[in-house]
């Protein structure tokens, strides 16, 4: 990685649609090289969440903690896997450079970081492959080597292994925390197995307008065993704490 990961502080005074007020007079914090994880009901606010720190939205202020603009320091890997069909699997990863007009030399630096990233993530072999004759777990390991690509400091990640069986969604996960270490990432999950395994600290949204519980920080380095006793006893609490947020929700 070119340069360290920052932490990143997000201010919204007040986010409102239609609908009402989303967010208000919030602080959120997130520690630099490590991952926060975002969870609650659907409708909570999570995706905005990272859509403002993306600078994708207005009405929040993301700040960096060594004081440069975040513009061109953020990666974003979404649900689906997004690899365009006619392209192969080595097109797909470098695509950003070039329709950024990369020069020669640096996108002769992206091919060489795209085959060093597939051979990482175990798809070499398919790297001239499209990516419909690719499985969903290969497609989403695809798209993690893509976004590893961009090579930034900071990667926001909105339920990429939620469409995955629950092997490929383990084996993904044990990579991501492999090739994300040492990066500022904010994780969207609907799964609290996942924000328990991966990580650092946890918040859990609810209510409206949106307010945040937490952080909740588990024990021990991720990524955690699934089957390690104190993040069993943590996921029966963390589970009826978004019991509760869902109701808030729901109520409001």
């Amino acid at each position: 990685m070119p340069e360290p990961a920052p932490a990143i502080h997000l201010r919204i005074d007040r986010l409102a649609w239609e609908e009402g007020i989303l967010f208000e007079d919030l602080d959120l914090s997130f520690p630099a090289g490590r991952w926060s994880c975002l969870l609650g009901p659907s409708g909570c606010g999570k995706t905005t969440l990272l859509r403002l720190v993306a600078g994708l939205l207005e009405g929040g202020e993301a700040r960096a903690s060594d004081g440069r603009p975040l513009d061109g320091r953020i990666a974003y890997m979404a649900q689906s896997d997004l690899l365009l069909p006619w392209l192969t699997v080595r097109e797909n990863l470098v695509l950003g450079p070039r329709l950024r007009g990369a020069g020669r030399a640096l996108m002769r630096d992206a091919r060489e970081r795209a085959a060093e990233l597939l051979a990482q993530v175990g798809l070499a072999a398919y790297a001239e492959a499209l990516p419909q004759t690719l499985s969903g777990g290969m497609r989403q390991r695809a798209a993690l080597a893509r976004t590893l690509v961009e090579d930034r400091p900071v990667v926001l990640m909105d339920e990429p292994f939620s469409a995955l069986d629950t092997v490929s969604r383990h084996r993904l996960q044990e990579l991501a925390a492999r090739l994300l270490a040492d990066r500022t990432v904010l994780l969207v999950t609907h799964n609290p197995l996942e924000a328990l395994r991966l990580g650092h600290q946890l918040f859990v949204l609810g209510g409206r307008p949106t307010r945040v519980q937490g952080p909740l920080v588990p024990e021990g380095a991720p990524p955690r065993p699934a089957g390690d006793p104190a993040v069993l006893r943590l996921q029966g609490a963390l589970l009826d704490q978004l019991v509760a947020s869902a109701a808030l929700t729901e109520a409001a």
